[in-house]
């Protein structure tokens, strides 16, 4: 559906839209000369199309349904005025690539940086982030993952209320400007992953409804309907959703795609729509030559997501993990709030550096058994973080981890994402221990939606007894979420960006670490000491890291091998040069044995 370009010398477009039980259908221009309306015509139930030819490549367009209204194409591309307004032709066609040698990134070497465009940068633009990219290749990341970039409401958001799926936001740039984006990060060696939403469509801005069916009361979820992947007409919906997934991979060159909540994705199909999108992406790769994957989202700590389809499975590449996050959080932070109650008890980290924490057992807070075994799966199928967005941006005041726990803390639970054997993802700002919070806020025009997401955020979160919880809706929820500029570091800032910087380093080039495999690993945890003790080897490389969790100093007993690192170094804020005899409190020594 949406337009194709037929002839770009004579600006030959045609347009084609499905709208179901609508007796007429017309195109709406809107040109120099003003308004101009062309009757398409029925080629097939619900199918309207037709054909235009010398007005340009950059023609802004509407489809007027008769005694209706005029909308939006719902496969807009851009939407320069907005989500209520005009779509604009995007030729992608005319954009010269420059990464023809790129063939991506393999799964287990992923490091991820994910952030969000209008905050991470001062410019809050893709070009922004362009011009951080040496930033983070000092850092050593090699992928960035993009929250969601597609139109919302107004002049910010998080990105998950996006009303088009196929566009770019205008508050962030041109789809050219994308392109540039993902081109640049390609010639400098960095993967770029984008999330996508497919699980709902943001409240405002959404004309899907108009169009047909493409939600069903057949499912209930937190937003209302479910998207109609399994009623009737289902199938106008499951082809948008797969043409997106190739939209992305093939016109914006992106390199992964993170599902976002795929465990509210409703399907009963002889064939789930998540494994069609696994194997829609898998055609992408093979056709391109690119390393491409799909990343999911989901709180249900099942592997029939990761598990390829002759073992039952959707066949997605990878997905997050929540339970070594919440055991390491909840531990340093004391927390018991909502689904933190599950967790708190360090000796948890024994089971998740080779499983789920939850793998069948009873949940206090969903009330039910949750989880399956994964400890068959390997290393690289998990995605572990110390913050995210959903962490960080959850919570009443947008605290970071940094603001929460003590300063040396901060490098023992940095250390054990990077010691685990999973792919690392790092919140923007994570790497320098930012104090600044990162929000939730929105900027909707409706004004019934702006209360309602202000009372619907108190709502939200009262199991975790949180209070003064900032308005979405003021400005000041965007503006004080923005990154401080490195110039503005503090030395403490400058110590944790080291340690993040070498740890990195380390995780990349040490063979006992780069290899993600889960038998080659061992956690235990001294409980009386809150000591863990973690090993990794690969072949005859072998490495011991000791991270004391505790608050008192433990002296070192004879150990074998030689330390080389430290997070007590002085470069890193410590106050020690060379080798230590003394574990102190939040310290982190890794030794190679032999």
């Amino acid at each position: 559906m949406g337009y194709s370009i037929i002839d770009r010398e004579k600006a030959r477009i045609e347009f084609r839209v499905f709208a179901y039980q609508k007796e007429k259908v017309s195109l709406l221009l809107q040109t120099k000369h003003g308004e101009k309306i062309i009757p398409m015509e029925q080629e097939e139930a619900h199918i309207y199309s037709t054909v235009v030819e010398g007005l340009g490549l950059d023609l802004l367009y509407k489809f007027r349904i008769e005694n209706e209204g005029n909308y939006p194409d719902p496969y807009s591309n851009y939407q320069p005025q907005g989500v209520h307004g005009f779509s604009q032709i995007i030729d992608h066609a005319s954009y010269s690539w420059n990464d023809k040698e790129w063939k991506g990134i393999d799964l287990d070497k992923l490091i991820i940086y994910e952030l969000h465009t209008g905050t991470f940068s001062p410019e809050g633009t893709f070009r922004g982030v362009v011009n951080k990219l040496d930033y983070l290749l000092e850092l050593g990341i090699n992928a960035i993952e993009l929250m969601p970039v597609t139109q919302t409401p107004g002049r910010w958001n998080w990105g998950y209320d996006g009303a088009n799926l196929f566009s770019v936001n205008k508050n962030y740039g041109t789809p050219d400007d994308l392109k540039y984006l993902v081109d640049t990060c390609h010639q400098k060696g960095i993967g770029v992953i984008l999330d996508v939403v497919y699980n709902h469509l943001g409240p405002e801005g959404n004309y899907l409804p108009v169009y047909g069916p493409y939600f069903t009361e057949k499912h209930k979820t937190a937003w209302g309907a479910a998207v109609n992947y399994d009623d009737n007409f289902s199938e106008y919906t499951r082809a948008m959703a797969l043409e997106n997934i190739r939209f992305w991979l093939e016109e914006y060159h992106i390199d992964c795609l993170r599902l976002d909540a795929i465990h509210t994705i409703m399907d009963e199909s002889s064939r789930h729509i998540l494994q069609e999108m696994s194997s829609t992406a898998k055609e992408v790769s093979q056709k391109t030559g690119r390393k491409i994957f799909l990343i999911a989202e989901t709180d249900e700590n099942d592997v029939k997501v990761i598990n390829p389809p002759e073992k039952g499975g959707y066949g997605i590449d990878a997905q997050w993990m929540d339970d070594f996050h919440h055991i390491i959080h909840s531990f340093l932070t004391g927390e018991k709030g909502g689904y933190y109650q599950d967790y708190g008890r360090l000796e948890g980290l024994e089971k998740a550096f080779k499983n789920y924490l939850y793998t069948g057992e009873f949940s206090q807070f969903w009330q039910k058994n949750r989880g399956t075994d994964a400890s068959q799966n390997p290393g690289y199928q998990f995605v572990v973080s110390l913050q995210n967005h959903d962490q960080v941006g959850n919570r009443a005041r947008g605290g970071r981890i940094s603001a929460l726990v003590d300063f040396h803390f901060l490098k023992a639970a940095a250390g054990l994402i990077f010691l685990s054997p999973y792919i690392p993802l790092l919140f923007m700002g994570e790497e320098y221990a930012e104090k600044n919070p990162f929000l939730f806020f929105t900027d909707y025009e409706d004004s019934e939606l702006q209360s309602a997401v202000s009372e619907g955020r108190r709502k939200e979160f009262k199991d975790f007894n949180w209070d003064e919880i900032p308005d979405p809706q003021d400005e000041q929820s965007f503006f004080n979420s923005k990154l401080t500029p490195r110039e503005n570091w503090t030395k403490e800032n400058q110590w944790i960006f080291n340690f993040y910087r070498d740890l990195i380093n380390l995780r990349k080039k040490h063979p006992a670490l780069m290899h993600l495999e889960k038998e080659n690993t061992e956690a235990r945890v001294n409980s009386e000491q809150k000591i863990v003790e973690v090993k990794r080897w690969n072949n005859d490389k072998k490495l011991r890291a000791l991270i004391n969790m505790g608050e008192e100093e433990i002296p070192l007993e004879v150990t074998s091998g030689r330390q080389i690192f430290n997070s007590e170094w002085k470069q890193y804020g410590g106050k020690i040069e060379g080798d230590s005899s003394t574990l102190y409190k939040g310290n982190m020594i890794i030794f190679e044995e032999s």
